[in-house]
């Protein structure tokens, strides 16, 4: 299967682009369909619904899922680690606490819950950084500790912070779940503009990542300066992340379950792997949404849908990567 010719591939994750905008906009609870978006389209409430609302939602969450998968994928490389993902920097937990302080100070407009999430999860990321730098150097493993341990700690904070929240409790709590249904078009120019140009810096950095996989020594003799180019992954990964999660709250096993999937199929060259994981991320997220959106009378969180679909997923990869070795 990882024969698969790359450029019929990403034509073919292209079309399935397409095809998750178009469910995403032509579905949904109101009734309004496919048969009113060609037929009605002068009516306001259809306009309204269409245009303000279902476009917006679903090239948000195509943005978000696109750039988890993205960052997950970088990640993988950088640390040479298939259970990485973007949150392995603590980066969703600082966004939660931001969004948090917000509800609970009373100030929780869309403008405000997404600044305070995407600064603090950018913050979080920083200090993460720091701590896990030795001298001039950014070893891997105390990277990942620094992550834990700083995730745990602002866990930790959230959880108070929902204690003494009271009535905005589940405000909170159904934040941190994720989701979009809170989807704007100012929300869309806050996840685009960094989620496009890290992932343009990304897809031209992945013959270096290829070198990075196969160890710092062996990029080292290509010529690659290593801890400099550790550095901009962590950076444009964090900034990723943090966009992502700032307008949708913690979506979970995205990021790593996309660039596993397309590993299965394309195999381990970022070359390909990295465009793939990004369109195949660009179209899960919309039909989770819209899941999410229709499977009840309601609306179920994303991140629900996103953990009962991936965990088993998950599971599965480890059996199979059990087997094969």
């Amino acid at each position: 299967m990882k024969n698969i010719h790359s450029t019929q591939f990403i034509l073919l994750l292209l079309f399935a682009d397409f095809i998750a905008l178009l469910f995403g906009i032509g579905f949904g609870s109101s009734g309004i369909g496919f048969k009113q978006l060609f037929t009605d389209s002068a009516n306001p409430l259809v306009s309204a619904i269409i245009l303000n609302y279902r476009l917006p939602r679903t090239l948000i969450a195509m943005f978000v899922g696109a750039g988890l998968a993205a960052a997950g994928c970088s990640l993988q490389a950088l640390f040479r680690n298939p259970l990485a993902d973007p949150y392995i920097l603590g980066v969703s937990s600082g966004a939660s606490v931001g969004a948090a302080i917000v509800i609970l100070i009373g100030i929780a407009s869309t403008i405000n819950i997404v600044t305070a999430a995407f600064l603090m999860a950018l913050l979080t990321s920083i200090v993460v950084y720091k701590i896990g730098t030795v001298g001039e150097r950014v070893p891997v493993y105390t990277l990942l500790l620094a992550g834990v341990a700083m995730a745990a700690f602002l866990s930790g904070v959230t959880s108070l912070l929902i204690y003494i929240s009271a009535k905005d409790m589940h405000q909170v709590v159904f934040w941190i779940m994720g989701g979009f249904w809170t989807a704007n078009w100012f929300k869309l120019q806050v996840v685009s503009i960094p989620i496009i140009l890290s992932s343009i810096y990304l897809i031209f950095s992945s013959w270096n990542l290829n070198a990075i996989l196969m160890g710092e020594e062996h990029a080292l003799s290509v010529g690659i300066d290593v801890e400099r180019f550790k550095k901009k992954i962590i950076i444009v990964s964090a900034l990723l992340t943090s966009a992502a999660v700032s307008v949708s709250g913690v979506i979970g096993f995205v990021g790593l379950i996309t660039p596993h999937a397309m590993r299965m199929i394309v195999g381990e060259d970022n070359r390909t792997l990295l465009p793939s994981s990004l369109l195949a991320g660009a179209a899960f997220m919309p039909f989770v949404d819209l899941i999410a959106r229709t499977l009840t009378d309601g609306e179920i969180p994303v991140g629900i849908i996103t953990a009962l679909l991936g965990a088993p997923f998950f599971l599965y990869l480890l059996r199979r990567s059990r087997d094969v070795t």
